[in-house]
């Protein structure tokens, strides 16, 4: 295994300037590992933005195969980080082996699929409205369309996915797909992790044949600001809470040139039960949906944090069940102690509301965190009290019952902008609350049907994204191939010589592409 010096990844070389040094934490324990990392200053994160934007010219006029070849290389040096690579992951986060290489999987595959997107070049969206001199009144001019990176890209890594949405993740791998270089924050939760997938980042950046400063990372909790103000950064990658990604986008709003950032930030993710289908298998969900909340410790972004239920007696047989089996569940340490936390203070200030009973769930101890259920009154929710709208991210959930279909249809309406909502029903019950799929699509980014939220595919189809304060622009995903879209721009060329067009619009359609010509899809070439 490499040497863990950390040192900030500046272009191509390393650099340790600052003289703030941090330390690496066994989750479990506390105790410091032997690592110490080097918080950057704010010269070295000028550096890291100004090398990025150096690479930026070179790097997005590189062919869709070219950058494909870099990604599917980076996935193989993810792929071949040994057993001592996944052992430090597990200390530093807590997280089980068997998790971190399930994640490590998906993160090489959603390489491999950001790969797959460069190749088929549809992302380019590529559009040809050839001239009419002989139009009347007025002569149209040729008109081409495709889209190119907006330039570098800042991206902050999650605390609870080390791999897929930190260093080579689902946000650095679409910005890298999309043309734009990176300069990555690492996470203070694990920065040994972070050096490590980075290194296997510049390997396969010199295996590829990539501009310097393709890729770049800082350490440090007290960069992002230095970060999102600088000039050369055009976009930023946020997934984490929602007081951290308003400060980002308030940030960016705040300079001289704004600049877009797309933050997953807070989603309570709510689970619809209806009559028919507690009545048939109420036992059942019970089972599932504790497997849910607690799938992780909790620490999803798609944890299901509010059961809604109509009243009824197969509803009052679902609630004790679902109590029994959340009280059997057991306490499982967090990803560190700041999220520990932030969840015994979500917890508490759920004992401590007048309109919340505790149904499940023991007293905090030590490192660990119990699971807990709480049951709140539905007057809570249709009156506004953000209480029951934030998230508290662990193993814990809110159960409210609703009188009728209409108070149900006002408790969604009352409901923030959410990542996921899922509806858990019989035939029976989708025939009665029709209604309720136009109020779910206004609210959500992904509906699920009989299905529980934890659990997000890597595919063209996803949506992993949603409205405020789910994330803060709901047109795009952050898992998917739709995640490239956020660093791309259409550009228009006029009147061009066929030389000088890039190749996703020349004549010849030299990419083999789909493209749009005069209002019809067509793969042929212009004569």
């Amino acid at each position: 295994m490499p040497t863990i010096t950390g040192h900030n990844f500046i272009a191509s070389g390393r650099s340790a300037a600052g003289e703030t040094l941090l330390h690496s934490l066994d989750a479990s324990t506390g105790e410091a590992l032997p690592y110490s990392f080097h918080q950057a200053s704010e010269a070295e994160v000028d550096a890291a933005a100004r090398a990025a934007e150096a690479a930026y010219p070179a790097y997005r006029q590189l062919s869709p195969e070219q950058r494909a070849q870099f990604l599917d290389a980076i996935a193989e040096e993810i792929d071949a980080l040994g057993d001592d690579f996944v052992a430090i992951v597990c200390r530093e986060t807590a997280l089980p082996p068997a998790r971190i290489q399930g994640e490590r999987a998906r993160t090489s595959g959603q390489l491999r699929l950001f790969a797959r997107v460069l190749r088929r070049g549809d992302f380019l969206g590529a559009r040809i409205d050839r001239a009419q001199p002989e139009r009347q009144p007025l002569p149209r001019a040729d008109l081409r369309q495709c889209k190119i990176g907006v330039g570098p890209v800042a991206v902050f890594g999650a605390s609870n996915f080390p791999l897929a949405f930190s260093t080579a993740g689902g946000d650095t791998a679409a910005a890298l797909a999309a043309g734009c270089p990176v300069v990555f924050k690492a996470h203070s939760g694990h920065m040994a992790t972070a050096e490590l997938v980075a290194l296997a980042i510049i390997r396969a950046a010199e295996r590829t044949g990539m501009p310097a400063g393709v890729f770049n990372m800082v350490y440090g909790g007290g960069v992002g600001e230095w970060l999102v103000k600088h000039p050369a950064i055009q976009a930023v990658g946020f997934t984490g809470s929602l007081k951290g990604g308003r400060a980002l986008c308030d940030m960016a709003a705040a300079r001289p040139q704004p600049i877009p950032v797309f933050a997953e930030m807070s989603s309570i993710n709510p689970v619809f039960l209806l009559p028919a289908a507690l009545k048939a298998r109420g036992e059942q969900i019970a089972r599932e949906l504790s497997a849910s909340v607690v799938l992780g410790c909790g620490q999803f972004c798609t944890n299901p944090g509010l059961i809604i239920g109509l009243s009824s007696p197969a509803f009052g047989a679902f609630t004790r069940e679902f109590a029994a089996r959340m009280a059997d569940q057991p306490a499982q340490t967090m990803l560190n102690a700041g999220t520990l936390s932030s969840y015994a203070n979500g917890v508490s200030a759920l004992h401590g509301h007048p309109g919340v009973r505790h149904l499940a769930g023991q007293p905090q101890q030590g490192r660990q965190a119990w699971p807990q259920l709480f049951q709140a009154d539905v007057s809570l929710l249709l009156g506004g009290d953000p209480l029951l709208q934030e998230e508290v991210f662990g193993p814990c959930t809110v159960l409210v019952e609703v009188a009728d279909l209409h108070e149900l249809q006002r408790a969604v309406q009352a409901l923030h902008g959410q990542l996921s909502a899922s509806l858990i029903a019989e035939a029976e019950d989708l025939a009665q609350c029709a209604t309720l799929l136009p109020l779910l699509e206004h609210k959500a980014g992904r509906l699920l049907l009989n299905g529980y939220p934890t659990g997000v595919e890597v595919c063209d189809a996803m949506v992993h994204g949603g409205p405020y304060p789910a994330t803060s622009d709901a047109r795009g995903s952050s898992v998917g191939s739709l995640a490239i879209e956020r660093f791309l721009r259409p550009l228009c060329y006029q009147n061009y010589p066929d030389a000088l067009l890039p190749k996703a619009l020349q004549n010849a359609n030299p990419l083999g592409l789909e493209r749009l010509v005069d209002g019809q899809q067509t793969r042929a070439p212009l004569l």
